[in-house]
């Protein structure tokens, strides 16, 4: 053995050698000092297991200062840690750091002793570590670690709450395990690479029963000494009910309640989105204007609730022709609106026939049981490339709709250049 590997065992004080957070060396008194028998079973092993939670982030700056200071070899000067031992005692624990070489490569020399003895501060670690496990036990937040890799190291007991598992269920699985959709796990490790941390950020967790759940993160990446990544930590939260209320509120601002359609405000807005991404490809766009015919008569003769039960009928006859893709919306009113994008005007004439088809339909009934049948007027228009805005086309199938009714209603009109002739009624 070299004379200075055989000092440094002789040496009463604990002493470790690490290389990239590994223990490469341990003296007889460092192996006693973590509860082992034998120096060689150190070997190996993360120096920053056995440093308490409490004090990970002190002692990993202090191995990044030390490291970094490697030319000048200046050690840290000495403070105290808190540190577990194998067998889980917590041992006050004066330390000091110096960079060194150690076979060939750069590595950090610490030197350890062990202050528990002293009564005041053994009273000091029991009611820290008791306060810690408090505070760690009870806390709403899910506490996490993981690796480089994305593999979680260690995960806090509010896991069992809020995802459903056991702590060690997860340990050792990889987080985008636990993730619905690889975009959100992708975005989050995005915004940690290029930020550092996150606050609040989205997301989405699958719990145990199979449930989605909304989740907001707020993590800091890790670094090792020679600034790579080598995992995150942070907390993470169940933010369903929040982003429930949230969507509620939306769907409120934005939702006629009567027809469930979009309202006006909502239709116009989806509309400029899909005429601007038209605009861009240079696709078809069909636009129709609805007005539900004689509609104050319906009201005067049955009575405003049984109005409301027209319109929403009328609502309901118009989206049945509709696809997913295709934005409808409530104007005001009995007026309505419909987009139909990537449809080209012949094809919008024929789903503008079948909607008018569909209400003509309807069989309606007041509550005295007198039936009537409802009837609408239609303008048909479509986007020019000559338009300069979305507004050009809306106002072309308005005053569409406008010679619809002019010509006695219960049909289609279009003021389209190649478009279809108007539908008469009957037809």
């Amino acid at each position: 053995m070299h004379p200075s590997i055989d000092l440094l065992q002789a040496l009463p004080a604990a002493v470790l050698v690490t290389q990239n957070g590994a223990i490469r060396f341990a003296n007889a008194a460092g192996a006693q000092l973590l509860g082992f028998d034998s120096p060689e079973g150190l070997i190996g092993q993360v120096l920053a297991e056995f440093v308490h939670p409490l004090d990970q982030r002190r002692s990993n700056r202090r191995v990044q200062q030390v490291a970094g200071a490697e030319q000048a070899r200046r050690p840290n000067k000495s403070s105290e840690f808190r540190v577990r031992t194998q067998q889980g005692q917590l041992r006050m624990v004066l330390v000091s750091s110096v960079a060194i070489d150690w076979e060939g490569a750069p590595a950090v020399l610490m030197t350890g002793l062990d202050m528990t003895h002293q009564s005041e501060i053994e009273a000091e670690l029991r009611e820290s570590e008791q306060s810690y496990r408090r505070l760690f036990e009870n806390m709403q937040d899910v506490y996490y670690r993981t690796n480089a890799q994305g593999v979680v190291q260690h995960v806090g007991p509010a896991v069992r709450r809020v995802l459903g598992y056991e702590p060690h269920e997860i340990e050792g699985r990889t987080a985008e395990s636990y993730y619905p959709q690889s975009s959100d796990r992708d975005a989050f490790k995005a915004a940690i690479l290029a930020q550092g941390e996150v606050s609040d950020f989205p997301g989405q967790m699958v719990r145990r029963d199979g449930q989605v759940i909304d989740i907001s993160i707020s993590s800091h990446a890790l670094y090792d000494h020679a600034g790579h990544f080598a995992g995150v930590e942070g907390i993470y939260r169940d933010v369903t009910q929040r982003k429930n209320l949230e969507r509620e509120l939306q769907r409120l601002a934005t939702t006629d309640m009567l027809t469930g359609m979009a309202n006006r405000r909502a239709f116009l807005e989806c509309a400029e989105s899909v005429y601007a991404h038209s605009l861009r490809n240079g696709e078809p766009i069909t636009l129709l204007m609805l007005d539900l015919d004689h509609f104050k008569s319906i009201n005067d003769r049955f009575g405003h609730l049984e109005g409301d039960r027209a319109l929403a009928a009328f609502a309901q006859a118009v989206k049945s022709q509709l696809r997913a893709s295709d934005v409808v919306g409530r104007l005001g009113g009995e007026e309505f609106g419909v987009l139909l994008p990537l449809t080209a005007i012949d094809e919008g004439l024929e789903v503008a026939t079948r909607i008018l088809a569909s209400i003509r339909a309807l069989q309606l009934s007041d509550d005295a049981g007198q039936p009537y049948g409802i009837t609408a007027s239609m303008g048909l228009g479509a986007f020019r490339q000559t338009d300069r805005s979305l507004r050009d086309a809306l106002d072309r199938a308005d005053q569409a709709l406008y010679l619809a009714k002019h010509r006695g209603r219960n049909q289609i009109a279009s003021l389209e250049p190649t478009g279809p002739q108007p539908e008469t009624p009957g037809h």
